[in-house]
């Protein structure tokens, strides 16, 4: 696979969140588990052993799964008590392999599990690696800078038919009507189109597209979705309810070790970058400059003001009703608590407070 056709895919996942509505709704079969036995405290597993974890990754094995390849490589999966955690590669927004049973956990966004839970589907969030989602309305400094939602009036902006839903969302939030913006139908080549002056903007993603135009020598300017009335959390870890019923001692194992490799990519972005090129995506031939340019970018939706205080993969109350304000923008309708559950992510603070503070 190419690069290119990487960067190109990349805006894709919107487009299968939005799809995620019909595929969820199926069959919740096979999801049923057992907690093992053990006389650990939830958080800390210690001798537990719980087996295998399947993890749907939404994208291929790049940098955006630094966190897994760093609690891989580094035995935290092994030490929470989980022989094996196979990373299955996407695109996917992993709740139809959640609701089947052939995935434990998943790693999604909030549209896409929102989706899902309103029409009745029993997903819930667990815990966000990415703070700040990274959608965004990319431009160029050198020819049409595009600083501020109004900016977009009378533009020409690349949508892939994906993100359509997403883009209008981010239209009536900010008040514009969509009669004063020309949508051009991108097909994942933004900037190309950019590049060519085909478009003055292209609806991309904060760590990806950007950086390959700053490679190829523009200044990128990012209108980013989260700073502009749609903030929602991205890289949700989403399981059943299912399995929070049988198996939390497992998912919190599973949560613990996740935040100890997150937080050694936080002290260290270099490192997610070096096992993506070099181990787990290796036969992808990824660019290192691109993957080390996209785990620093990266760092900043994993760790914000919020994480520095209470720790890794939270999300406080607030932030909980920002995605569920942005769900309702986007047509979608359900409430947090339907959504969320930070009860297990608190047991492994509780049991491992020393995580907390991920920069020690």
């Amino acid at each position: 696979m190419s690069i290119t056709s990487i960067f190109s895919r990349r805006t894709a996942r919107a487009g299968i969140a939005t799809a995620a509505i019909a595929a969820a709704v199926i069959s919740l079969a096979g999801c049923s588990g057992s907690t093992p036995s053990s006389d650990t405290t939830p958080g800390d597993a210690g001798a537990a052993d719980y087996g295998t974890v399947n993890l749907q990754l939404s994208w291929i094995k790049d940098v955006e799964f630094s966190g897994e390849f760093l609690a891989d490589s580094k035995g935290y999966f092994k030490d929470a008590g989980i022989s094996t955690v196979n990373m299955t590669p996407g695109p996917s927004t992993g709740t139809s392999e959640l609701l089947s049973g052939k995935a434990d956990v998943a790693l999604s966004d909030a549209v896409s599990v929102g989706s899902a839970v309103s029409q009745g589907q029993p997903l819930k969030i667990i815990g966000t690696e990415f703070q700040k989602n990274p959608f965004t309305i990319l431009s160029l400094g050198e020819k049409t800078p595009l600083k501020s939602p109004k900016d977009l009036i009378g533009k020409k902006i690349g949508v892939d038919d994906s993100n359509t839903v997403l883009f209008n969302a981010f239209l009536s939030v900010n008040g514009i009507d969509p009669k004063d913006v020309t949508v051009v139908p991108g097909q994942f080549n933004g900037p190309a189109l950019l590049e060519s002056g085909q478009v003055d903007g292209y609806v991309s993603y904060l760590t990806n597209e950007g950086i390959q135009v700053e490679l190829d020598g523009y200044t990128p300017v990012n209108l980013a979705f989260a700073d502009f009335g749609l903030p929602f959390v991205a890289e949700t870890v989403t399981v059943t309810q299912d399995s929070i019923d049988n198996d939390r001692d497992k998912l919190v194992a599973f949560l613990k070790a996740e935040v100890q490799g997150w937080s050694d990519f936080v002290k260290d972005p270099q490192s997610g970058a070096d096992l993506a090129t070099g181990t787990y995506g290796k036969d992808l031939k990824l660019d290192p400059k691109l993957e080390a340019a996209a785990a620093t970018a990266q760092a900043g939706l994993v760790a914000t003001d919020e994480t520095a205080t209470n720790g890794l993969f939270t999300i406080s109350d607030e932030l909980q009703q920002e995605t569920i304000a942005s769900l309702k923008a986007a047509g979608i309708t359900t409430t947090a608590k339907d959504l969320f559950d930070m009860s297990l992510l608190a047991d492994v603070y509780k049991a491992n407070p020393d995580l907390v503070d991920y920069s020690k």
